[in-house]
C-alpha cells in the first residue's frame, strides 16, 4: 500500500512571539515495515532547519526563530509505501520465560527499554497485570494478544480525558484516556514483567477501506507499542485499537515514552499564550492496476 501523509500543526498567539525555538521528530525511517518515498518538511515563517540524529534513532530537526512573529505552521507531507508485517513465529511460540531468558545475553543493549521512567512508572495494578497477562509458563505471542486485548477492554477511549501531564497513577483509577495513555498502561506492565518494549509515535490511515472501519486515534499522530522479542526483532501491538500493527502504521519516532518520542516540542518568547491546532490525513493512494 501506499499513503499520502499530511501533518499540519498550526501555533497562533495571543501576541507576537519575540522568538521560538523548537525540534520536530516528524521524519518516517525506512524499515522493513514501510519505505520512505518521499519526504519534505516545511516551516512558516521560512527558517532553515539542522537535523541530527537523536539517541534512538529519530531524526530531529531543530529550528530557530529569534525574531517577532504572530505564527508558525508546520507542515510535514510524506509519501510512505508499507509492507505487511512478518511476525517471527518461532520466537513468538516461546514461553514468556524463556523469551526472557534469551534477551537477558543483550542486557545492555536492551537495558533502558526495561526501567521505569517519570513517566512510565510501575506500581501496585502493573504487578498485578503482568502475573495475570504474562505469567512465565504462557506462549509470549499469545500472552501479548491477551495483554493487548485486556488494555482495550478494560480502559475507555476518550479524546480530552488526559494531558501530557497527567500521572499514570491517575490513569490506572479513571480507566480512561488516550492513545498515548493505553501505550504507557501496557509498556509498564510489559517492563514490570522484564519485557522489554518502547513507545512508538506514529500515523494509521484516515480513511477506512471500503470493507473496513475507521480505527480510533486516525485524527491525530498515533501512539502504539513495539516489544522486542528473541531474534532482536520488534513486533508492534496497539492496545486502542486491539489489534498486531498492520500495513495501515506508519512509525515515525521511538522512544521510552512520548517524551522522547513527542512530534514536535520548544519554547517561545513571548506576553501571551498560544494556540495549537493539528490536523492530520493519511490517505490511500489507488493501487495501480498492471496491463
Amino acid at each position: 500500500m501506499e499513503f499520502e501523509i499530511t501533518h499540519i500543526t498550526r501555533y497562533k498567539y495571543g501576541h507576537p512571539a519575540a522568538e521560538a525555538y523548537g525540534e520536530a521528530r516528524l521524519t518516517p525511517p525506512t524499515l522493513p515495515s514501510q519505505t520512505v518515498l518521499s519526504h519534505k518538511l516545511s516551516i512558516d515563517p521560512d527558517v532553515k532547519s539542522s537535523t541530527y540524529t537523536d539517541h534512538f534513532g529519530n531524526q530531529v530537526d531543530f529550528f530557530s526563530l529569534p525574531f517577532r512573529h504572530h505564527h508558525l505552521v508546520l507542515q510535514n507531507q510524506a509519501v510512505v509505501r508499507t509492507h505487511a508485517p512478518k511476525l517471527p513465529t518461532d520466537s513468538l511460540e516461546l514461553c514468556v520465560q524463556e523469551a526472557k531468558q534469551v534477551l537477558g545475553s543483550a542486557l545492555t543493549d536492551i537495558f533502558e527499554f526495561l526501567q521505569p521512567t517519570p513517566v512510565v512508572g510501575t506500581g501496585r495494578e502493573a504487578v498485578q497485570w503482568a502475573k495475570k497477562y504474562l505469567p512465565g509458563r504462557a506462549p509470549l505471542g499469545e500472552a501479548l494478544q491477551q495483554l493487548n486485548e485486556a488494555i482495550h477492554n478494560e480502559f475507555k477511549y476518550k479524546s480530552g480525558a488526559t494531558e501530557n501531564s497527567t500521572p499514570l497513577s491517575a490513569i490506572w483509577k479513571m480507566k480512561m484516556g488516550v492513545c498515548q495513555d493505553f501505550a504507557h498502561i501496557g509498556l509498564s506492565i510489559l517492563r514490570t514483567a522484564g519485557i522489554p518494549a518502547r513507545y512508538v509515535c506514529g500515523y494509521i490511515e484516515t480513511d477506512p477501506p471500503a470493507n473496513g472501519s475507521r480505527m480510533t486515534g486516525a485524527v491525530a499522530t498515533h501512539a502504539w507499542i513495539e516489544v522486542l522479542v528473541p531474534g532482536m526483532r520488534w513486533v508492534a501491538i496497539d492496545p486502542t485499537n486491539r489489534q498486531w500493527c498492520n500495513e495501515r502504521y506508519v512509525s515515525v519516532s521511538f522512544g521510552r515514552d512520548f517524551r522522547d518520542a513527542t512530534p514536535l516540542r520548544g519554547t517561545f518568547k513571548g506576553s501571551g499564550g498560544q494556540i495549537m491546532k493539528v490536523r492530520v490525513t493519511m490517505k490511500r493512494r489507488p493501487e495501480k492496476i498492471a496491463v
